[in-house]
């Protein structure tokens, strides 16, 4: 496999087009600076979600001095690793439309999964949960005492899961967030794109939603659509390698997953005691006698669950379990004072990629018998 920690390549050939600029400038600039625009972005798989997103980014950032940003898509996320769905805070504009980079949330919930059909339910939890401390912190009637922050919008991403439960999951995130504008971006295959209109609302509803419907950029000479295949897995697993890069300081001479792989053979685990924490699954029933075999060598959300919706810090790999000593060694790019605060460990579904397992002549850290020294 070629270096996984190299910058992604760029897609070739990505413009903007005049109908996606003029749909951006209508959010920043036909709108009164209070209340700020709140953008939901929709469409099917590779019609343009993200980068468009990532374009409105750019435009609200010439107007605005921050924006936040709400990821609902939990497979192809853009500031995290799979699995998450996050709110982060945006103040800087992207340097590369084409290529994400990963940021630390303002708060983010560990989902496990990289679609959100094994726990509907939970997922829109989460996703209306995010909305919710973006509106406490954000938005104006509930910030008086810094009415700086209530200047900010929102940009809501979403998956391009559009049909069946994703499309019942896509309406119920809608009504409840009732954002100022909708974007709904087209592809030429009609039976793939979400209903004409405003589908989300009941008949006989009067939309107060501003809906722009616009094409996929990605046009051959007839005007179709041409759609990025993209490769799901690699992608996904490209982020997770760089977010356990994160591990090791920027000037640190590894480059590829052949290196990063021995990096972190080498490198010492968090020693945390097994009575601290308590371990769930976020999708699956585990027998108490196997809780200990189903965590070791896996990847699990940090959680800190003072409240009933436990939010994330990051991630780890369970590096080993020492039942005797009661015991688990963890590898995590979380600073220690955050560290310090997990009570919770999060398993689901997502795996360590296979090229850090898979590199002839070392012993990865999820893989070793030995125990190395703990912090």
């Amino acid at each position: 496999m070629a270096s996984a920690l190299e910058n992604e390549i760029p897609s070739p050939d990505i413009i903007i087009p005049n109908e996606w600029s003029d749909a951006a400038d209508t959010i920043a600039y036909d709108s009164v600076t209070l209340p700020p625009p709140v953008s939901f972005i929709c469409g099917p798989k590779n019609c343009g979600k993200t980068t468009f997103s990532r374009h409105l980014l750019h435009v609200l950032l010439n107007r605005y001095r921050k924006v936040a940003y709400l990821d609902t898509d939990v497979g192809q996320t853009e500031f995290t690793p799979p699995g998450f769905l996050s709110l982060t805070i945006i103040d800087k504009i992207p340097a590369d439309l084409t290529i994400p980079c990963l940021k630390t949330p303002e708060r983010c919930f560990f989902f496990g999964d990289v679609s959100s059909k094994r726990d509907p339910k939970l997922y829109l939890t989460y996703a209306c949960a995010l909305y919710d401390h973006y509106q406490k912190k954000y938005c104006m009637l509930n910030n008086s005492e810094n009415p700086a922050n209530a200047e900010m919008p929102i940009v809501i991403n979403t998956p391009g899961w559009v049909k069946g439960i994703g499309y019942e999951i896509l309406v119920d995130i809608l009504k409840y967030i009732s954002p100022s504008h909708v974007v709904k971006i087209r592809i030429s295959a009609e039976s793939k794109n979400l209903p004409a209109g405003a589908f989300w609302l009941d008949e006989g509803e009067a939309p107060v939603t501003n809906l722009i419907e616009i094409n996929s950029a990605r046009q051959d000479s007839s005007r179709r659509s041409i759609l990025v295949q993209k490769d799901a897995r690699l992608l996904r697993d490209l982020r997770i390698i760089a977010y356990f890069r994160q591990c090791f300081p920027n000037d640190a001479n590894i480059t590829t997953s052949k290196e990063l792989a021995h990096a972190l053979a080498a490198h010492p685990p968090y020693e945390i005691s097994i009575s601290s924490v308590k371990i769930k699954h976020l999708h699956c029933q585990v027998p108490k006698d196997e809780v200990f075999y189903s965590l070791n060598a896996t990847i699990v959300g940090l959680a800190v669950s003072p409240e009933d919706m436990p939010h994330c810090v990051g991630l780890g790999i369970v590096r080993g379990i020492d039942t005797t000593r009661q015991v688990l060694y963890l590898i995590t790019p979380v600073p220690l004072d955050s560290l310090k605060m997990v009570d919770l460990l999060l398993q689901g579904f997502i795996e360590i990629p296979t090229s850090l397992l898979q590199v002839q002549g070392c012993i990865s850290p999820y893989m070793s018998a030995n125990v190395l020294p703990a912090y």
